[in-house]
């Protein structure tokens, strides 16, 4: 059996599938899901704002709720309700959604890529990532899918992106992740995959790239940032 270089050992990376997550990275949904909590705080009479907003970035929705109500005494079921009560106002919100909500590169890169012969899948928290895919025109460019239905253990767990590469028929070695959440680079990190991340260092700065966004990213750009990474510490280690 071949033996497959972790991204560490490797000095020329054999990078075969790129796992993007879909929120913030490909569509900014972040806003929908911003008003969404923002409409049930309100109803809720908790405080909220768009700050508060920032820490569920990446976030499952039961985590997010739970950071919003702090240590408000509701019951399980009120829990439950709570969060079917966000998610049919997101689920609204996304029907309106088209190929115009792609962010700005997005569509170059995916084509670019799967012209290269690169895989391409979508690792996404949210359970509404297939109907987003459909809406955003972008399934058919898609080899491979997890959603919030796919695994137990949430980023930073590296279970989601695990799921993706064992589905695209590769090891994490030759995957790389593209993410805008800390969490996201986190789970990357942790499955022994590449990660791009997207936003402020203070954010993704663990990530081994980071990128302002997918406008006017190459493949050809980032294939010779992630061998430089691996040559210096393929060097780095046999110093």
């Amino acid at each position: 059996m071949p033996h497959t270089p972790s991204p560490n050992s490797d000095p020329m990376p054999n990078i075969q599938g790129f796992i993007f997550d879909l929120d913030g990275v490909l569509t900014d949904t972040a806003e929908l899901h911003y008003q969404a909590w923002q409409k049930l705080a309100d109803e809720e009479g908790i405080p909220f704002n768009q700050q508060a907003n920032e820490a569920l970035r990446g976030v499952s929705r039961r985590a997010s709720l739970m950071h919003i109500i702090g240590d408000r005494p509701y019951s399980e079921a009120q829990i439950e309700e709570m969060m079917e009560r966000k998610n049919r106002c997101y689920v609204e919100s996304i029907q309106n959604m088209t190929s115009k909500d792609l962010l700005p590169g997005a569509i170059a890169l995916l084509d670019e890529l799967r012209q290269a012969g690169i895989k391409i899948g979508i690792g996404s928290a949210s359970k509404n990532a297939r109907t987003v895919i459909e809406r955003l025109g972008i399934a058919d460019k898609v080899d491979a899918i997890a959603d919030g239905y796919s695994v137990q253990q949430p980023k930073p767990a590296p279970d989601l992106f695990l799921y993706v590469a064992k589905q695209l028929g590769l090891e994490p070695a030759q995957s790389v992740v593209v993410e805008d959440a800390a969490a996201g680079v986190e789970a990357a990190l942790a499955g022994g995959m590449w990660a791009v991340g997207f936003g402020p260092t203070e954010r993704v700065g663990a990530a081994h790239i980071v990128l302002p966004s997918l406008e006017g990213v190459k493949w050809a750009d980032l294939r010779a940032k992630f061998s430089n990474i691996a040559r210096q510490k393929h060097s780095g280690s046999k110093s």
